[in-house]
Protein backbone atom coordinates (compact mmCIF):
# COMPACT_ATOMS: atom_id res chain seq x y z
CA UNK A 1 0.00 0.00 0.00
CA UNK A 2 1.15 3.56 -0.77
CA UNK A 3 2.53 5.55 2.19
CA UNK A 4 1.98 9.37 2.05
CA UNK A 5 3.24 12.21 3.55
CA UNK A 6 0.87 13.82 6.08
CA UNK A 7 1.10 17.82 5.50
CA UNK A 8 4.18 19.74 5.37
CA UNK A 9 5.26 17.00 8.40
CA UNK A 10 7.69 14.05 8.22
CA UNK A 11 5.47 11.59 8.86
CA UNK A 12 4.23 8.88 6.70
CA UNK A 13 0.90 7.09 6.46
CA UNK A 14 -0.76 4.47 4.36
CA UNK A 15 -3.24 6.47 2.18
CA UNK A 16 -5.88 4.09 3.70
CA UNK A 17 -6.52 3.87 7.57
CA UNK A 18 -8.10 1.35 9.50
CA UNK A 19 -11.36 2.77 12.24
CA UNK A 20 -11.97 1.00 14.86
CA UNK A 21 -15.32 1.84 15.95
CA UNK A 22 -16.79 -0.96 15.15
CA UNK A 23 -14.33 -3.43 17.58
CA UNK A 24 -16.17 -4.18 21.14
CA UNK A 25 -19.65 -3.31 19.39
CA UNK A 26 -20.56 -4.97 15.69
CA UNK A 27 -16.55 -6.22 16.04
CA UNK A 28 -15.51 -9.21 18.20
CA UNK A 29 -11.92 -9.46 19.66
CA UNK A 30 -11.00 -12.46 17.25
CA UNK A 31 -13.06 -10.72 13.88
CA UNK A 32 -10.87 -7.88 14.78
CA UNK A 33 -7.71 -9.68 14.96
CA UNK A 34 -8.42 -11.27 11.69
CA UNK A 35 -8.95 -7.33 10.04
CA UNK A 36 -5.68 -6.19 11.44
CA UNK A 37 -3.96 -8.96 10.57
CA UNK A 38 -5.04 -8.38 6.89
CA UNK A 39 -4.67 -4.59 6.89
CA UNK A 40 -0.71 -4.74 8.08
CA UNK A 41 -0.25 -7.29 5.25
CA UNK A 42 -1.45 -5.22 2.74
CA UNK A 43 0.57 -3.13 3.31
CA UNK A 44 -1.66 -0.37 6.15
CA UNK A 45 0.21 1.04 8.64
CA UNK A 46 -2.06 3.75 10.26
CA UNK A 47 -5.04 2.23 12.78
CA UNK A 48 -7.44 4.71 14.17
CA UNK A 49 -8.87 4.42 17.56
CA UNK A 50 -10.58 5.85 20.53
CA UNK A 51 -11.41 5.90 24.35
CA UNK A 52 -14.62 6.82 23.65
CA UNK A 53 -15.35 3.78 20.91
CA UNK A 54 -17.70 1.14 22.11
CA UNK A 55 -17.40 2.93 25.76
CA UNK A 56 -13.60 1.74 25.87
CA UNK A 57 -14.12 -1.47 24.32
CA UNK A 58 -12.00 -0.75 21.24
CA UNK A 59 -9.13 0.50 23.02
CA UNK A 60 -8.81 -2.87 24.95
CA UNK A 61 -9.37 -4.81 21.50
CA UNK A 62 -6.36 -3.40 20.07
CA UNK A 63 -3.87 -3.36 22.76
CA UNK A 64 -4.62 -7.19 23.31
CA UNK A 65 -3.71 -7.56 19.70
CA UNK A 66 -0.36 -5.31 19.55
CA UNK A 67 2.72 -7.37 20.14
CA UNK A 68 1.35 -10.38 20.12
CA UNK A 69 -0.59 -10.14 16.70
CA UNK A 70 1.22 -7.38 14.94
CA UNK A 71 4.23 -5.29 16.75
CA UNK A 72 3.55 -1.65 17.74
CA UNK A 73 6.86 -0.65 15.14
CA UNK A 74 4.84 -1.69 12.02
CA UNK A 75 1.75 0.42 13.23
CA UNK A 76 1.21 4.14 13.17
CA UNK A 77 -1.66 4.57 16.27
CA UNK A 78 -3.74 7.76 16.10
CA UNK A 79 -5.60 8.19 19.30
CA UNK A 80 -6.97 11.16 21.09
CA UNK A 81 -8.64 12.59 24.05
CA UNK A 82 -11.02 14.84 25.02
CA UNK A 83 -14.26 12.91 24.84
CA UNK A 84 -15.06 9.74 26.85
CA UNK A 85 -18.27 7.59 27.94
CA UNK A 86 -19.68 9.02 30.59
CA UNK A 87 -20.28 7.18 33.27
CA UNK A 88 -23.85 6.25 34.67
CA UNK A 89 -24.73 4.48 38.18
CA UNK A 90 -25.66 1.09 37.08
CA UNK A 91 -29.25 -0.33 38.87
CA UNK A 92 -27.07 -2.81 40.97
CA UNK A 93 -23.14 -2.75 41.23
CA UNK A 94 -20.78 -0.84 40.50
CA UNK A 95 -21.15 2.24 37.86
CA UNK A 96 -20.52 1.49 34.36
CA UNK A 97 -19.31 3.45 31.41
CA UNK A 98 -21.97 4.27 29.21
CA UNK A 99 -21.11 4.51 24.92
CA UNK A 100 -24.47 6.33 24.10
CA UNK A 101 -23.73 9.22 26.62
CA UNK A 102 -20.17 11.36 25.87
CA UNK A 103 -18.42 13.38 28.49
CA UNK A 104 -16.68 16.48 26.78
CA UNK A 105 -13.56 17.46 28.33
CA UNK A 106 -10.30 19.25 26.90
CA UNK A 107 -8.71 20.95 30.02
CA UNK A 108 -5.36 19.95 30.10
CA UNK A 109 -6.30 18.09 33.22
CA UNK A 110 -8.48 15.37 31.14
CA UNK A 111 -6.48 15.67 28.31
CA UNK A 112 -3.25 14.41 29.92
CA UNK A 113 -5.48 11.78 32.25
CA UNK A 114 -6.80 10.31 29.26
CA UNK A 115 -2.83 9.87 27.41
CA UNK A 116 -1.39 8.80 29.82
CA UNK A 117 -4.12 6.00 30.23
CA UNK A 118 -3.98 4.70 26.73
CA UNK A 119 -0.20 4.82 26.70
CA UNK A 120 -0.68 2.48 29.72
CA UNK A 121 -3.34 0.31 27.62
CA UNK A 122 -1.44 -0.09 25.33
CA UNK A 123 1.86 -0.46 26.61
CA UNK A 124 3.90 2.30 24.51
CA UNK A 125 5.46 5.01 25.73
CA UNK A 126 4.27 7.09 22.67
CA UNK A 127 1.44 7.60 20.23
CA UNK A 128 2.19 8.52 16.63
CA UNK A 129 -0.92 10.50 16.37
CA UNK A 130 -2.65 11.80 19.10
CA UNK A 131 -5.96 13.85 18.85
CA UNK A 132 -7.66 16.83 20.46
CA UNK A 133 -11.21 14.94 19.58
CA UNK A 134 -13.57 18.19 20.00
CA UNK A 135 -13.85 21.43 20.31
CA UNK A 136 -14.21 22.44 24.12
CA UNK A 137 -15.67 26.42 24.25
CA UNK A 138 -15.00 25.77 28.00
CA UNK A 139 -10.79 25.58 27.71
CA UNK A 140 -9.22 28.10 26.66
CA UNK A 141 -7.61 27.91 23.09
CA UNK A 142 -4.19 28.65 24.85
CA UNK A 143 -4.26 25.72 26.98
CA UNK A 144 -5.20 23.13 24.75
CA UNK A 145 -2.30 24.31 22.52
CA UNK A 146 0.13 24.58 25.44
CA UNK A 147 -1.16 20.86 25.67
CA UNK A 148 -0.03 19.83 22.56
CA UNK A 149 3.36 21.49 22.94
CA UNK A 150 4.02 19.69 26.06
CA UNK A 151 3.04 16.07 25.24
CA UNK A 152 5.04 16.74 21.43
CA UNK A 153 7.87 18.04 23.93
CA UNK A 154 8.12 15.26 26.35
CA UNK A 155 8.00 12.19 23.38
CA UNK A 156 4.36 10.96 24.67
CA UNK A 157 3.29 12.50 21.20
CA UNK A 158 4.94 12.37 18.23
CA UNK A 159 2.34 14.15 16.08
CA UNK A 160 -0.61 16.63 17.48
CA UNK A 161 -4.25 16.67 15.27
CA UNK A 162 -7.47 17.65 16.14
CA UNK A 163 -10.68 15.93 15.30
CA UNK A 164 -14.23 17.40 15.09
CA UNK A 165 -12.80 20.91 14.68
CA UNK A 166 -14.42 23.47 12.18
CA UNK A 167 -12.18 25.56 9.57
CA UNK A 168 -11.68 28.50 12.08
CA UNK A 169 -10.99 26.57 14.46
CA UNK A 170 -8.33 24.67 13.19
CA UNK A 171 -6.72 27.47 11.83
CA UNK A 172 -6.36 29.40 15.23
CA UNK A 173 -4.84 26.17 17.23
CA UNK A 174 -2.84 25.75 13.87
CA UNK A 175 -1.69 29.15 14.07
CA UNK A 176 0.04 29.72 17.73
CA UNK A 177 1.01 25.80 18.08
CA UNK A 178 1.78 23.15 15.05
CA UNK A 179 -0.73 20.83 14.23
CA UNK A 180 0.09 18.26 11.51
CA UNK A 181 -3.18 16.33 11.12
CA UNK A 182 -6.71 16.95 10.65
CA UNK A 183 -9.38 14.61 10.29
CA UNK A 184 -13.13 15.78 9.14
CA UNK A 185 -15.76 13.91 7.31
CA UNK A 186 -15.29 14.08 4.00
CA UNK A 187 -17.03 11.90 1.23
CA UNK A 188 -18.90 12.43 -2.20
CA UNK A 189 -22.09 13.13 -0.01
CA UNK A 190 -20.08 15.61 2.26
CA UNK A 191 -18.23 17.98 0.64
CA UNK A 192 -18.57 20.69 2.86
CA UNK A 193 -15.05 20.19 3.78
CA UNK A 194 -13.64 21.72 0.68
CA UNK A 195 -15.04 25.02 1.39
CA UNK A 196 -12.78 26.25 4.16
CA UNK A 197 -11.73 23.41 5.81
CA UNK A 198 -9.23 22.12 3.20
CA UNK A 199 -7.98 25.25 2.41
CA UNK A 200 -7.53 26.11 6.16
CA UNK A 201 -5.33 22.94 6.38
CA UNK A 202 -3.50 23.59 3.32
CA UNK A 203 -2.44 26.94 4.34
CA UNK A 204 -1.29 26.03 7.83
CA UNK A 205 0.47 22.70 6.08
CA UNK A 206 -2.06 20.16 7.70
CA UNK A 207 -2.98 16.70 6.71
CA UNK A 208 -6.39 16.23 5.75
CA UNK A 209 -7.44 12.74 7.05
CA UNK A 210 -11.26 12.04 5.64
CA UNK A 211 -13.25 10.40 8.03
CA UNK A 212 -16.66 8.65 7.27
CA UNK A 213 -15.77 8.07 3.34
CA UNK A 214 -18.65 5.98 2.26
CA UNK A 215 -21.12 8.36 4.55
CA UNK A 216 -21.97 5.85 6.44
CA UNK A 217 -22.56 3.08 3.77
CA UNK A 218 -24.66 4.77 1.52
CA UNK A 219 -21.92 5.24 -0.90
CA UNK A 220 -21.86 0.99 -1.12
CA UNK A 221 -24.78 1.06 -2.84
CA UNK A 222 -26.60 -1.40 -0.21
CA UNK A 223 -29.47 1.16 -0.08
CA UNK A 224 -30.70 1.14 -3.66
CA UNK A 225 -33.39 -1.54 -2.80
CA UNK A 226 -33.76 -0.96 0.58
CA UNK A 227 -32.40 -0.80 3.96
CA UNK A 228 -30.48 -4.15 5.14
CA UNK A 229 -31.75 -5.53 8.34
CA UNK A 230 -28.10 -5.38 8.95
CA UNK A 231 -26.74 -2.22 8.05
CA UNK A 232 -26.46 0.88 10.03
CA UNK A 233 -29.33 1.94 8.51
CA UNK A 234 -31.52 -0.33 10.38
CA UNK A 235 -29.49 0.15 13.78
CA UNK A 236 -31.89 2.63 16.19
CA UNK A 237 -28.93 4.22 17.19
CA UNK A 238 -27.65 5.21 13.74
CA UNK A 239 -31.15 4.83 11.69
CA UNK A 240 -31.91 8.75 11.63
CA UNK A 241 -29.05 9.73 10.32
CA UNK A 242 -28.49 7.03 7.21
CA UNK A 243 -32.15 7.94 6.77
CA UNK A 244 -32.08 11.66 6.37
CA UNK A 245 -28.99 11.26 3.85
CA UNK A 246 -31.03 9.12 1.74
CA UNK A 247 -32.03 11.58 -0.50
CA UNK A 248 -32.27 12.39 -4.22
CA UNK A 249 -28.80 13.75 -4.33
CA UNK A 250 -27.40 10.96 -2.62
CA UNK A 251 -29.38 8.32 -5.05
CA UNK A 252 -27.47 10.55 -8.30
CA UNK A 253 -24.32 9.84 -6.57
CA UNK A 254 -24.97 6.51 -5.82
CA UNK A 255 -26.08 5.85 -9.49
CA UNK A 256 -23.08 7.39 -11.07
CA UNK A 257 -21.15 5.15 -8.35
CA UNK A 258 -22.77 2.12 -10.31
CA UNK A 259 -22.31 2.95 -13.54
CA UNK A 260 -18.72 3.76 -13.28
CA UNK A 261 -18.07 1.04 -10.91
CA UNK A 262 -19.66 -1.55 -14.22
CA UNK A 263 -17.53 0.21 -16.17
CA UNK A 264 -14.42 -0.31 -14.46
CA UNK A 265 -14.79 -3.88 -13.05
CA UNK A 266 -14.82 -2.78 -9.80
CA UNK A 267 -17.50 -2.20 -7.06
CA UNK A 268 -18.76 1.17 -6.18
CA UNK A 269 -17.37 1.38 -2.53
CA UNK A 270 -13.61 1.37 -4.48
CA UNK A 271 -14.79 3.97 -6.69
CA UNK A 272 -15.95 6.15 -4.06
CA UNK A 273 -12.47 5.62 -1.88
CA UNK A 274 -10.71 6.25 -4.68
CA UNK A 275 -12.32 9.29 -5.48
CA UNK A 276 -12.09 10.92 -1.62
CA UNK A 277 -8.48 9.21 -1.89
CA UNK A 278 -7.19 11.43 -4.54
CA UNK A 279 -8.75 14.71 -3.25
CA UNK A 280 -6.15 17.85 -2.70
CA UNK A 281 -5.14 17.66 0.72
CA UNK A 282 -5.62 14.19 1.66
CA UNK A 283 -3.09 12.12 3.18
CA UNK A 284 -5.41 9.31 4.39
CA UNK A 285 -8.93 8.00 5.08
CA UNK A 286 -10.52 6.14 7.91
CA UNK A 287 -12.31 3.07 7.34
CA UNK A 288 -14.16 0.73 8.72
CA UNK A 289 -15.50 -2.40 8.86
CA UNK A 290 -17.65 -4.96 10.18
CA UNK A 291 -16.16 -8.14 9.09
CA UNK A 292 -12.85 -9.14 7.01
CA UNK A 293 -15.60 -9.33 3.63
CA UNK A 294 -16.13 -5.82 4.00
CA UNK A 295 -12.48 -5.03 5.04
CA UNK A 296 -11.54 -6.70 1.45
CA UNK A 297 -13.71 -4.88 -0.65
CA UNK A 298 -11.92 -1.43 1.17
CA UNK A 299 -8.70 -2.96 0.40
CA UNK A 300 -9.30 -3.67 -3.61
CA UNK A 301 -9.31 0.53 -3.23
CA UNK A 302 -5.98 0.78 -3.31
CA UNK A 303 -5.22 -0.71 -6.65
CA UNK A 304 -7.88 1.20 -8.51
CA UNK A 305 -6.79 4.38 -10.27
CA UNK A 306 -9.87 6.41 -11.48
CA UNK A 307 -9.57 7.71 -15.06
CA UNK A 308 -10.14 11.65 -15.05
CA UNK A 309 -13.62 11.80 -16.79
CA UNK A 310 -14.94 9.43 -13.77
CA UNK A 311 -13.32 11.61 -11.53
CA UNK A 312 -15.24 14.89 -13.69
CA UNK A 313 -18.46 13.09 -14.06
CA UNK A 314 -18.39 12.75 -10.13
CA UNK A 315 -17.52 15.77 -9.13
CA UNK A 316 -19.87 16.88 -11.14
CA UNK A 317 -22.81 14.92 -9.82
CA UNK A 318 -21.51 15.53 -5.98
CA UNK A 319 -21.61 18.98 -6.27
CA UNK A 320 -24.01 20.87 -4.28
CA UNK A 321 -26.57 23.39 -6.62
CA UNK A 322 -27.73 25.41 -3.81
Amino acid sequence: MEQRTVGRSGLRVSRIGLATHTWGSHTDADEASVQLAAFVEAGGTLVDTSPAYAGGGAQRILAELLGDLVSRDDLVLSGCAGIAPRVLPAPAGPAVPDATHIAIDTSRRALLRQLDRTLLEFGTDHLDIWNVAVWDPRTPLDEVAATLEQVVRSGKVRYAGVRGFGAWQLASLAAVVPVSVAQTPYSLLARDAETDFVPAALHHGVGVIASAPLAGGILTGKYRDGVPADSRGADEATAADIRSSLDERATRVVDALVTAADGLGTSPLAVALAWIRDRPGVASMIVGARDIGQLTGVLAAEALELPRAIAAALDDVSARTE
